[in-house]
């Protein structure tokens, strides 16, 4: 059985009071969150925290609900005219925070804009990948064309932000951060931010879903745990997403707080590099017990994909890790999503077999290698990739667990450094095609359409051409057919191996009423006073 991992809050949460949200601060929001954006661009990264919170201030095309199903939003209508062809047409009488009004021509400056302002992971290209031309029928229908069949073009718009085109289209970060291109058409104005600090928004006059229920608000980044639940307490924040398990059954008991507990996207996942070239300086991390680098890379045998598999006791994990509150992954996305498999087989722990796979391979002695992760994205990160470790211990394998800040990690990551890693997936979209184009599919070259987040240079032809075919297949039953088999294929491949589905819990004033969102997104304007 594992240790508990996870630092408990209880110290510091006894020396807390929690009371009533001040009459006079009614109008002000504060919100705790475990990570905010990391900059002001919208177009700059696809990371859940940085959308999340930016979508305060932008809008996309097309929303979801808190279940991830598609709704209008500045499309209040949408059409496949042809195979190649999807029509938007626009809501009429929005306008940007600066006052213009918003057109088709938002659009179109938006999509074409967003190759350019990508940061280190790619930004969001994922999304405008099979985007060939975006044409203006009028000022509020655009048509948007793609080089291939994209029946899930709409999804992908729903994570997608519209600025406004009257900034200059060579607007870098400096522009948005200072707030001069931050224009949006979202319920909240920006006003400032601070990196790693606070997001200050205000009330934007005339949005077009509704008055926002606060004047201002400011989302307060607090990276620690324990530092973020008794902010909650002191009153320092109103409200706080990624409440740390350990400490729900405590805050269940304050008169004065409501939590609310939901499904999460979520899953952690392991990703073994599977290069070849043992002289990359990230692989010849890959040593034998006595520090001498490999000949070769083990994770490119299949025997020793699946011994990692088999040594992960994924119920223990969800029960030590999150206390029960978090479910053991089978699968490369929660079985609730477009294409997930309703009921995956269980992937079995069983150590033996685990070691006697790695000696069929040829180690048994097992091997050392270091396994990275981030330590302040995702709740139970670092202490995931903690307990990995001594689980791979069992087995034979000597793993050193190094947990960074996210902003090291997946800079690193990106650029290969790192031979083994273990990070939250999200499948924003609530479609499989989000993930195997992203992480399945072998990645392409510049400007390519799949692989965008293949980190770990996976590659099986057969898998490429299933995806190819799904991502192009406008028939809902025969492509959510093709995604379950993609996946079941992909998961016995081993080149990705799921470990657990995050919970997801928030916590905010007892006068406060907050609907739990999947995609774990804490929209301000959907926290509300009794």
């Amino acid at each position: 059985m594992l240790r508990r991992i996870l630092l408990s809050a209880a110290a510091v949460l006894a020396l807390a009071t929690a009371t009533p949200l001040p009459a006079a601060q009614a109008q002000e929001l504060r919100i705790g969150v475990r990570a905010g954006p990391e900059g002001i661009d919208p177009h700059f990264m696809a990371l859940g925290n940085h959308a999340a919170a930016l979508r305060n201030i932008f809008d996309s095309l097309v929303a979801v609900d808190e279940k991830l199903q598609v709704s209008p939003a500045l499309a209040v209508s949408w059409r496949a005219v042809d195979d190649l062809t999807w029509e938007f047409k626009l809501r009429q009488g929005v306008k940007f925070h600066d006052g213009r009004p918003f057109t088709a021509a938002d659009v179109k400056f938006s999509i074409e804009r967003v190759k350019d302002a990508a940061g280190p992971d790619g930004g969001l290209v994922i999304y405008t990948r099979s985007i060939v031309g975006v044409d203006i029928v009028d000022d509020h229908t655009v048509r948007i064309r793609t080089n291939v069949p994209n029946a899930a073009l709409p999804q992908d718009m729903t994570r997608l932000f519209i600025v406004s085109g009257g900034i200059a289209a060579t607007s870098k970060a400096p522009e948005f951060n200072s707030g001069a291109a931050a224009i949006g058409t979202g319920p909240f104005k920006f006003v400032s931010w601070t990196p790693r600090g606070d997001l200050v928004m205000e009330r934007a006059p005339g949005y077009w879903g509704g008055e926002a229920p606060w004047s201002k608000v400011t989302l307060v980044e607090i990276s620690n745990d324990a530092a973020r639940v008794a902010g909650l307490l002191s009153n320092r924040v109103d409200f706080a997403n990624y409440v740390p398990v350990s400490d729900i059954t405590r805050l269940k008991r304050e008169r004065n707080l409501t939590l609310y507990q939901g499904e999460s996207i979520y899953t952690f996942i392991l990703y073994p590099d599977l290069r070849e070239d043992m002289s990359l300086p990230a692989l010849r991390g890959i040593t034998d017990k006595a520090g001498q680098t490999l000949p070769r890379n083990p994770f490119r045998d299949l025997r020793v994909r699946q011994a990692l598999s088999l040594a992960i006791d994924r119920q223990a994990i969800a029960q030590s890790v999150f206390e029960g509150t978090a479910t053991p992954a089978y699968q490369l996305m929660p079985s609730g999503m477009f294409g997930a498999n309703p009921n995956p087989p269980r992937l079995p722990t069983d150590v033996n077999r685990a070691k006697a796979l790695l000696a069929e391979a040829g180690y048994p002695n097992g091997f050392r290698f270091p396994l990275f992760c981030s330590s302040d994205r995702l709740p139970g990160d670092g202490a995931t990739c903690t307990a990995l470790g001594q689980l791979y211990a069992r087995v034979g394998l000597d793993v050193q667990v190094n947990a960074q800040p996210r902003t090291i990690f997946f800079a690193a990551r990106t650029r290969g450094d790192y031979p083994v890693t273990m990070a939250g997936w999200g499948t924003l979209t609530g479609e499989a095609g989000y993930a195997v184009s992203s992480f399945i599919h072998t990645k392409e070259g510049p400007g390519g359409r799949y692989g965008a987040f293949n980190v770990s240079s996976y590659s099986n032809p057969e898998l490429d051409k299933m995806i190819a075919e799904a991502m192009g297949t406008l028939n809902d039953d025969k492509r959510r057919a093709l995604f379950q088999e993609i996946q079941a294929k992909a998961v016995a491949d081993a080149g990705q191996i799921p470990i657990v589905i995050l919970p997801t819990v928030w916590a905010g004033r007892a006068n406060l009423t907050f609907t739990p969102r999947t995609d774990e997104e804490t929209l301000a304007f959907h926290i509300r006073a009794r």
